[in-house]
């Protein structure tokens, strides 16, 4: 009966995922790397590790993956927290010059713009909540990043520093 269980739920979410658009084929290989992964539990997205290494150190965020235009579109909008573990990334596909803004977003962040090698381009620190100010990316932008306000700096993470997920 354990086994039926899991194999429905396992079911449910690769259904949800197939019906996200551009989500069906990068969730299935997400899934298939890491068996089966975690949810948020607020979002629903998948969520994953995202690792910042500033010089011998790395950083672990626990990170909701917002893939189509629709999850990048609300992002982390009308959220009261997140935890010092945890983040947002946005995968830009295509890769573009990414602007982000703090449109309904009620905490401030740290939005880091990530180029095509993997590397931080720049850092919009300290995002004012409610700010629709364009933040702009300092180039080609393969994802962005977002973390608490004031983490970046506490943490040392600055331009030229490797991202992986």
């Amino acid at each position: 009966m354990k086994q039926l269980t899991r194999l429905v739920a396992f079911s449910a979410l690769a259904l949800i995922a197939g019906c996200s658009p551009g989500a069906a084929d990068a969730g299935a290989k997400a899934a298939t790397q890491a068996g089966v992964s975690a949810v948020h539990p607020i979002s629903g997205l998948q969520v994953s590790p995202v690792t910042v290494t500033s010089g011998t150190v790395a950083h672990v965020f626990k990170s909701e993956i917002a893939r189509t235009s629709a999850e990048q579109a609300k992002g982390l909008m009308f959220r009261t927290e997140i935890g010092d573990d945890e983040g947002m990334i946005f995968l830009r596909n295509p890769p573009d010059v990414a602007a982000f803004w703090m449109r309904n977003t009620v905490i401030p962040l740290d939005i880091i713009f990530i180029g095509l090698d993997r590397r931080i381009i720049n850092i919009a620190a300290n995002a004012k909540p409610y700010d629709e100010t364009p933040l702009p990316a300092a180039g080609p932008t393969l994802a962005v990043l977002e973390i608490n306000g004031g983490l970046a700096a506490k943490l040392g993470i600055k331009p030229g520093d490797k991202v992986d997920w």
